[in-house]
């Protein structure tokens, strides 16, 4: 299997008062900007898509089952806390078809030994069939400190998510 030649990625914001109006997302457009600078230098082009939905179940369950096999990586930002409406791992979870549990245990680990709270992130990542698929909080802070992370692995995991033996490449 070969890597595809342009990634396409879809960022979903999960917020109730974004949707409405109240403010401006900032971790959506946050998580796309990191990912843009991550490629571009790997020569790796990317199409990156933004949805800005509320914190519905079913609107998040639609688009990652009815759209989501379209994109190759898939990030959502907010609902990983354990508040009312803070559905995004009840959703995703049971979409999973593989999970990857270190790099969030990790992430958890490391920012929540200076950062108690952290520790109350319940995100997860893993494939959902052939889509990469990572929950990160709605903080622009959080965002900058998961991708921080999820950047070191994220090449080596595209390459496994393809079948690619990559390993003497790095």
């Amino acid at each position: 299997m070969n890597l595809p030649e342009k990634l396409e990625i879809l960022i979903i914001t999960l917020s109730d008062r974004a949707y409405k109006g109240e403010y401006e997302d900032l971790s959506g457009p946050r998580v796309s900007e990191l990912v843009q600078e991550y490629f571009e230098p790997l020569h790796i082009s990317c199409l990156v898509t933004e949805v800005l939905i509320p914190d519905e179940a079913e609107e998040l369950k639609s688009i990652l089952t009815l759209s989501g096999s379209n994109f190759n990586i898939i990030f959502t930002t907010g609902g990983t806390g354990i508040g009312p409406r803070d559905i995004t791992v009840d959703v995703v979870k049971p979409l999973l078809t593989k999970e990857i549990p270190g790099i969030m245990e990790f992430i958890r680990v490391k920012y929540g030994t200076d950062k108690p709270n952290t520790l109350l992130s319940r995100g997860v990542a893993g494939l959902i069939g052939n889509s990469l698929i990572y929950t990160l909080p709605g903080s622009v802070r959080a965002v900058n400190e998961y991708m921080e992370e999820i950047l070191k692995t994220l090449n080596h995991t595209i390459y496994m998510q393809y079948g690619i033996d990559a390993h003497d490449k790095h």
